[in-house]
């Protein structure tokens, strides 16, 4: 995961920062999972049909997005698969977009996100969905017991106070626009208002019928928070294992462990060899060494000997782009960085040379 979250970042240094950051979660009541469940059967005990069909929703949203360009045109976009602790799956995207289609003022953003109640009677579908997923809470005084609360402090943030119109935040999201218009809806015993909605698309909650979490990042320094909070890793669970042996014989390092929780849903994704994460475009790792201690790597059963007789390793990515420095034209011409070298050149793993790439018109 460190080595995705450093290629992620090698993306904001060539497109520039996230402009879109969305979190799509597993729904259990869709019609793709009901229809196929046996009776008496609940979704979790159909783990394999959990991992399918999000795939597949989340398939249609990488196709909305990218090929359809709801959004605009996508420079480039990193996500990833993670796995609540019930076992739901729920995916985390990040979107750079072009610069013609960058969200640069309020206005834009209000285009793309809406944190208010629908309006019931003219989006009477639209409005149940805001309701049913994108209502947080509640918690803090009205239930203690909420998962967002942490030492009786709330974590996230809400209820969030009312705005007239959307407004930059200072190293945040952007305060969206919450007018206290009157609406109210009753959730959980309790009446709540535009203050507790959490940040949607109306496309995308009504062509998904899920929760789908939409903000802008308007702030540089929010990049750095999202990408590491993307990327940082599996939820690890600490147990202690009670041996049945004489109390005196006691090995605390042996009895407690750190493992990883991997739910139903997990484990069938990875047997179906589904992606957990991807970003577009691909970031290619060049080799940095000092000088005869560069990486070698070769198979194991490989004939030593013979091995050292038949491949140079001397000719790595960076000493060959060195002698392409010093011997062709073109990379004399380009005067480009070691980063920028695989924009114009291919690299031969078999042949352990660089070539120059066939850039099509």
């Amino acid at each position: 995961m460190r080595r995705h979250y450093l290629d992620a970042m090698t993306l904001v240094q060539k497109y520039g920062k996230s402009d879109i950051f969305l979190t799509m979660t597993c729904n259990p009541a869709w019609k793709e999972i009901q229809e196929n469940l046996k009776y008496h059967e609940k979704p979790q005990d159909r783990p394999d049909l959990l991992a399918r069909v999000f795939r597949a929703k989340f398939e249609i949203l990488k196709t909305e997005i990218l090929n359809k360009q709801i959004f605009g045109e996508v420079a480039a976009c990193a996500y990833v698969i993670e796995f609540q602790k019930g076992g739901f799956p729920h995916a985390h995207l990040l979107l750079i977009l072009k610069p013609g289609h960058k969200l640069l003022n309020p206005d834009s953003y209000d285009k793309v996100v809406c944190a208010e109640l629908a309006n019931k009677d003219q989006y009477p579908h639209l409005y149940a969905l805001v309701v049913k997923h994108m209502i947080h809470g509640p918690c803090g005084d009205m239930d203690k017991s909420c998962p967002c609360m942490r030492d009786g402090v709330y974590k996230n943030c809400y209820p969030k106070n009312f705005c007239a119109q959307t407004t930059h935040g200072e190293d945040t999201y952007p305060y969206y626009k919450r007018r206290d218009d009157g609406k109210r809806v009753r959730v959980r015993r309790f009446t709540l208002d535009n203050r507790w909605v959490v940040p949607y698309n109306p496309f995308l909650l009504a062509l998904f019928d899920c929760h789908i979490n939409v903000e802008i990042c308007c702030t540089l320094k929010l990049v750095n928070y999202l990408y590491k909070y993307v990327f940082k890793g599996h939820d690890l669970v600490s147990f202690k294992i009670v041996s049945c042996e004489s109390a005196d014989d006691i090995d605390e390092i042996k009895d407690f462990q750190k493992g990883r929780w991997v739910s139903p849903p997990e484990a069938f994704w990875r047997i179906y060899e589904f992606r957990l994460n991807e970003m577009t475009p691909a970031v290619y790792i060049l080799q940095v060494h000092l000088p005869d201690q560069q990486f070698v790597s070769f198979d194991k059963n490989s004939e030593l000997l013979q091995l050292l007789s038949k491949i140079d390793f001397s000719k790595t990515m960076l000493t060959q782009s060195f002698h392409m420095n010093r011997t062709n034209q073109k990379a004399q011409n380009l005067k480009c960085f070691y980063r920028e070298f695989p924009e114009h050149f291919v690299w031969s793993t078999k042949y352990k040379e660089w070539t120059e790439r066939n850039v099509k018109r």
